[in-house]
């Protein structure tokens, strides 16, 4: 007959054997009050002793993070081992970063999470007046990244232009060789002299990453909204009033009075144009700045859009 003793030293042995976790009992264990010939408790030939309650991993500023575990868990062989993931104030950065990885069984990818967004064409319009000149001129010295298309035309040059930069400069044969071949995305003839957007130009800056510029007039916004439908953003330039516009054309002094009735006439008329548009930006007079920053709000709102505008020329 065993001693107390002897019981005691039994028991002892049989704890030692467990997961070596405080307060945690493993669930196969040696029945430390048998006969000494006995055999050990086995899931094989009798049931498993458990304990009735669920545990967690106990978890202090000094050990390891770990799930919740039960009983269970240990009698599943399928359970994968929990990767013990150290506390990031008292490891490294790359080490905690490893285990998370172990543990979660695949590792971070460095690709970016979002793609970076498509080139835009966008498509500037208003009517005569509203200073689209300058705002272009002005974008174009803040937004190094994008391409303001130079448009193709018949007519002659005028004392200072630059062919290449102002307009391209063609004869009316060598314009209408390009119609015939579909060279242009849009064209027109205005005042008895041909005016086009050449496709290559645009195709060319758009596969180096850049964003494109047209600056058309009314006219040429309509048609382009046919060819290019949604696929390009159109932002319409207005003055703060009927009243400013017409003071802009006078100042001018660039027509006649007759030809200014009629370009007066046609500003009205454009105006009404303005829901065909998806912004409108109000060039005050002497905030040519603030017209263009809510430009570039514009073009940065939209290459922020989850579901990314895709213009094919």
């Amino acid at each position: 007959m065993p001693t107390h003793s002897m019981l005691f030293r039994r028991l002892c042995f049989s704890i030692s054997k467990s997961y070596h976790k405080p307060f945690f009992l493993s669930p196969i264990f040696t029945n430390p009050f048998g006969d000494s010939r006995s055999c050990p408790i086995h899931p094989s030939n009798s049931k498993t002793q458990r304990l009735g309650f669920q545990r967690k991993v106990s978890v202090n500023s000094h050990s390891f993070v770990s799930e919740n575990t039960t009983n269970s868990i240990m009698d599943d062989p399928k359970t994968p081992t929990v990767v013990p993931i150290p506390h990031p104030d008292y490891a490294g950065r790359a080490e905690v970063f490893r285990a998370l990885e172990a543990s979660l069984g695949s590792a971070f990818s460095s690709q970016p999470i979002v793609p970076a967004p498509n080139p835009l064409i966008i498509v500037i319009s208003g009517p005569s007046g509203v200073g689209k000149d300058a705002v272009i001129k002005r974008l174009r010295e803040v937004r190094e990244e994008l391409h303001f298309v130079v448009t193709a035309t018949s007519r002659a040059k005028r004392p200072g232009e630059v062919d290449g930069k102002d307009y391209f400069f063609m004869s009316k044969e060598e314009f209408l060789s390009m119609i015939e071949k579909n060279e242009l995305l849009e064209y027109a003839l205005v005042y008895g002299d041909y005016k086009g957007i050449p496709k290559q130009q645009i195709r060319e800056y758009m596969a180096k990453g850049c964003d494109i510029v047209l600056r058309v007039d009314i006219q040429g916004a309509a048609t382009l909204r046919r060819i290019l439908r949604n696929s390009a953003v159109f932002v319409f330039l207005v003055a703060e009033s009927e009243e400013a516009l017409v003071k802009r054309l006078i100042d001018r002094k660039t027509e006649t009075t007759e030809a200014l009735l009629m370009r007066v006439a046609s500003a009205k008329e454009e105006l009404k144009h303005l829901k065909e548009f998806d912004y409108v930006v109000v060039n005050k007079e002497g905030d040519l700045e603030g017209s263009v920053k809510l430009l570039e709000s514009i073009i940065d709102a939209e290459k922020a859009k989850v579901q990314q505008r895709i213009a094919v020329i």
